[in-house]
């Protein structure tokens, strides 16, 4: 009796787990888009069974598809199971199982993402928000670094941590104050798929950093914290079984916050820094082969998202170096 599908996906997610080390949250999505396919085709039949047309009835299945909140699935979400089963039909391939090949499978054309970011003015009032008047140096002289001077600190040292080095949120929040050599400009952060990159600290990002850990009692392994009463009273009262750390969400409306204090009115979150940092980067003359390395994207494709914005540099190229010979 030959091996049915089914058995073949729960092959693939334990091979995903152990010889690629995907994290568990990739592996739990493959496994609700794979189960998803399954369902609509059938469990127990054969790799051998599948042809290019069941992949074509399975996009036109998915494209009708209603969603709980009563929506068609998203153009993307659609591609989300179509990866998946492409990479399903890869591993098949790859143990010489006859069943229809990846190549059949196109994705969905996707239009050009929207990429918000920050320049000049809106990004220097957003980047000062938390210690705008605040005269940080002469209150910690004094004594004076009370639960309140503490958090601006902590956000400004956030904010300039974030423009500084472009991490994702998640990375950010993951962080340990072992993790930094504040002596040093650069350290290691792990990223998606436990991949590691090298980032950089600004001398902003530095000096705040090393004010908010001078004023800092606790012992909280973690570089980010929360100081609030009720943060407290938690670990007073056993509800917090272990130090914690800021978790991404709260970093999520610590932005929003310093963004509309700063008078910005379009919405800003953790990752319009990261865009920010990278349009930055490359408005500036960096080429996008580094770009990518620093924003640890492991293919160039997705670091090309930026270039339409630096195509405007173009304009000023163009203005300066064509036609001269015939003015």
């Amino acid at each position: 009796m030959p091996t049915t599908l089914s058995k073949y996906v729960t092959e693939f997610l334990e091979y995903l787990e152990v010889e690629r080390n995907r994290s568990q949250k990739t592996i739990q999505n493959y496994d609700f888009y794979l189960h998803r396919f399954l369902e609509w085709f059938g469990e127990n039949k054969s790799p051998q069974s599948l042809t290019a047309e069941d992949i074509r009835k399975f996009r036109l299945w998915l494209n009708r598809l209603i969603d709980v909140h009563g929506e068609p699935l998203k153009a993307n979400t659609q591609n989300y199971h179509l990866i998946a089963l492409r990479s399903f039909l890869k591993y098949l391939a790859k143990r010489d199982v006859k069943t229809v090949t990846a190549e059949k499978i196109e994705l969905m054309k996707m239009p050009d993402r929207d990429v918000s970011f920050l320049e000049g003015s809106d990004l220097e009032r957003l980047l000062n928000a938390p210690v705008e008047g605040v005269h940080v140096e002469q209150k910690i002289k004094q004594g004076k670094a009370g639960t309140a001077l503490l958090m601006l600190v902590r956000d400004k040292a956030i904010l300039e941590l974030l423009f500084s080095t472009g991490m994702r949120v998640s990375e950010l929040a993951k962080l340990k104050k072992d993790d930094i050599n504040l002596e040093k400009d650069e350290f290691t952060v792990r990223g998606k798929g436990s991949k590691t990159r090298v980032v950089f600290i600004s001398e902003q990002a530095r000096y705040w950093l090393k004010q908010y850990l001078k004023i800092r009692t606790d012992m909280n392994p973690y570089l980010f914290i929360s100081h609030d009463k009720r943060s407290k009273s938690e670990r007073i009262s056993g509800n917090n079984d272990k130090e914690q750390p800021l978790t991404p969400r709260s970093i999520q409306r610590t932005i929003k916050k310093w963004s509309k204090v700063a008078g910005i009115t379009k919405p800003v979150t953790p990752h319009t820094l990261r865009h920010s940092y990278a349009t930055d980067l490359l408005q500036n003359g960096a080429d996008i082969r580094s770009v990518q390395g620093m924003l640890g994207h492991s293919s160039i494709t997705t670091t090309q998202i930026y270039t339409h914005i630096t195509d405007k540099e173009l304009k000023n190229v163009h203005k300066k170096f064509h036609g001269k010979k015939r003015e």
